[in-house]
């Protein structure tokens, strides 16, 4: 029966791991690095849990994704005497649970090798390890192994990233993989190309690229067009890539969940071989909480997260993120997608699915995996850190992009046939009307309105860049505080003082009477029937989701904040621009009736052209 190293001990030195360090192991001691030796040091006497996130292992899923039939782990330790104790974890540990007996080992100047077989029964959901020790212990080379029955699969790994100006998070995970990767002697080595395409043409690709990392400098395409350019570079090369794994620029990885996911496809059962397989993002700013681990369409046609929120560092959500079972308000329409900034997708199904659609960015990851419809893969390691949404809130993608894209995808491939997304842009609309955003409302329309132009509008090379493009200078345009500050004086809204506001009072809201409830609605938050000026300000979020209706009400001003970025905007109330975005939407509406039926029938067929290889050849000007 053959093995096989499906995963190392992983202790790493990064942001990360020096502010989380219960990710990888919980420790009453100091663990410190030993880059002589590639090794690391438990320093202090005391336990050592590495039960953790990194270093656990999922046998439960191994048990039902692949041909695992018995897990082995091997240590090397150094120094001290030491007790090694099996742990594992059933669906309601709320802490590691000790397993048979622990084995000893005396103390030695000398490496020692322990190796022994893991204890699994039904309940176990992950198993790991704890060392106690009596003084200073190293520890190097240690893994997780596997038997399997059968031979290994065949697999020519492909990592593509799509990056934009993004040159410090990407140089140095190009470094990481030449470092970690190409140069761990493991057998990913062997089988493993990278391609970054570079739809900025920033980075120096003569540099940076070697015989199996290559850079290519692209047009600006997007994510949609830079990650298609890898599919077809990966398709294209010899030896044809098996896998292709998409993670996004501006995200920090550890080259081990790389190599865990290349040992996966390795063992995969046959009915398995056409997963894909999702890393889960995690919080760049909070790097222990996971926020996304897959994702699926709403009825009410908006993007979120199949889990709930979890913290990584506490052992019961380690475990709850292996056994979580999707409820059937997510499964009954199988519409779930597993996001782009980690996602390894067969070759085979991009030949039987075809190429992603040309939007540019947003829905494009969602799209594809709605309409693949395969199985996803998830497991603990395998991840990125990505930064969160609300700091990098930008209305040219949320209010036009994803409002186009959406539409265009369910018209085009049957995308989340569920979702209403009709009733998401009424409702955006509204919301932003109410808080006097009216540029990103007008935003709202520009995008239902190329919509509306037809398959042939958006599938003109140049074209999805360009409306980005120009959505961005159409959006509300924030300013620095001190120039919010400015403006403020020159409007005389009186009491306004940037230097006395917080993130309490931007998050704010207050109450409302029933009646206060109902003169809103019917008025539009005083802009249409019974008309108000509106007097005073009030400070509100940036973010377009966000809805605090007992401030607004009644106001002539509102001053939108983004506090992560430290800028802002005021909006005025004009109920004139109100009326004209209202007439503008009840036009568009009347268009909409009229043809929705053609404009199907259209976007469906062009589908097989959209996501041909020839036709996205000819977009990015490959030929």
């Amino acid at each position: 029966m053959p093995t096989i190293k499906f995963a190392n001990v992983l202790l790493e030195k990064n942001p990360r791991s020096l502010s989380y360090p219960s990710l990888y192991c919980k420790a009453e001691g100091s663990l410190l690095e030993d880059k002589e030796n590639n090794a690391w040091i438990m320093h202090d006497q005391g336990v050592y849990d590495f039960s953790t996130y990194f270093n656990s292992l999922s046998v439960q899923k191994l048990k039902k994704y692949t041909r695992a039939q018995k897990f082995y782990l091997h240590l090397e330790l150094k120094g001290a005497a030491v007790s090694v104790q099996q742990t594992k974890g059933g669906v309601f540990s709320a802490h590691p649970e000790p397993v048979g007996d622990p084995y000893k080992l005396a103390a030695s100047d000398k490496w020692q090798t322990l190796d022994f077989e893991l204890q699994i029964d039904s309940d176990a959901v992950i198993v790991g390890f704890e060392i106690t020790t009596e003084g200073k212990v190293s520890i190097a080379n240690s893994y997780y192994s596997v038997d399997f029955d059968g031979d290994f699969r065949p697999v020519e790994f492909v990592l593509s990233t799509t990056t934009f100006k993004k040159e410090s998070f990407i140089e140095r995970n190009i470094g990481l993989v030449k470092e970690q990767i190409l140069g761990s002697g493991d057998d990913i080595a062997k089988h493993f190309h990278m391609y970054v395409i570079d739809n900025g043409r920033t980075l120096d690709a003569e540099a940076l690229s070697d015989e199996h990392v290559i850079v290519r400098p692209n047009q600006n395409v997007g994510g949609a067009g830079g990650f298609t350019r890898g599919m077809i570079e990966a398709m294209e090369q010899k030896p044809q890539a098996t896998n292709i794994l998409l993670m996004d620029d501006d995200v920090a990885v550890s080259p081990e969940s790389i190599k865990r996911t290349y040992n996966l496809l390795r063992i995969l059962k046959p009915q398995y071989a056409d997963a894909m397989i999702s890393g889960a993002m995690l919080n760049y700013e909070i790097g222990e909480d996971q926020w996304e681990d897959t994702g699926f369409m709403t009825e009410e046609g908006t993007f979120a997260p199949a889990k709930p929120p979890l913290r990584l560092t506490k052992y019961e959500d380690v475990v709850f993120n292996e056994v979580f079972k999707l409820p059937k308000a997510i499964t009954k329409y199988n519409q779930r997608y597993a996001a782009w900034w980690y996602c390894c997708i067969p070759i085979s199904v991009i030949k039987e699915e075809g190429l992603p659609l040309p939007v540019f960015v947003r829905c494009d990851d969602a799209e594809y995996g709605v309409r693949c419809q395969r199985e996803l893969i998830t497991m603990n390691g395998l991840c990125i850190w990505h930064m969160s949404f609300h700091v990098r809130y930008n209305a040219a993608v949320e209010r036009y992009q994803t409002t186009r894209n959406t539409m265009i995808a369910q018209c085009t491939t049957g995308f989340a046939p569920h979702s209403d997304f009709m009733h998401e842009l009424h409702n955006n609309i509204r919301l932003e009307l109410k808080k006097f955003g009216y540029a990103n409302a007008e935003l709202c329309l520009d995008a239902f309105e190329d919509f509306l132009k037809g398959p042939k509008f958006i599938s003109k090379p140049g074209v999805a860049e360009a409306t980005f493009m120009r959505a961005n200078k159409r959006k509300e345009q924030l300013v620095g505080f001190d120039e919010l500050q400015r403006q403020a004086d020159e409007l005389h809204i009186t009491g306004f003082d940037i230097s006395q506001i917080t993130r309490q009072l931007v998050d704010s809201d207050k109450p409302r009477t029933r009646l206060e409830r109902l003169q809103d609605y019917a008025t539009n938050n005083g802009q249409r029937v019974f008309k108000t000026e509106g007097t005073g300000y009030a400070v509100i979020p940036l973010l377009g989701w966000a809805y605090p209706a007992g401030v607004i009400r009644g106001k002539k001003y509102l001053i939108v904040i983004d506090w992560y970025n430290k800028k802002g905007a005021i909006r005025i109330k004009d109920a004139a621009r109100y009326e004209e975005i209202v007439k503008r939407y009840e036009r568009d509406l009347k268009y909409y009736k009229k043809n929705i039926d053609r404009l199907r029938a259209e976007y469906a067929a062009a589908r097989p052209e959209l996501t041909s290889v020839k036709y996205w050849k000819n977009y990015l000007d490959m030929e």
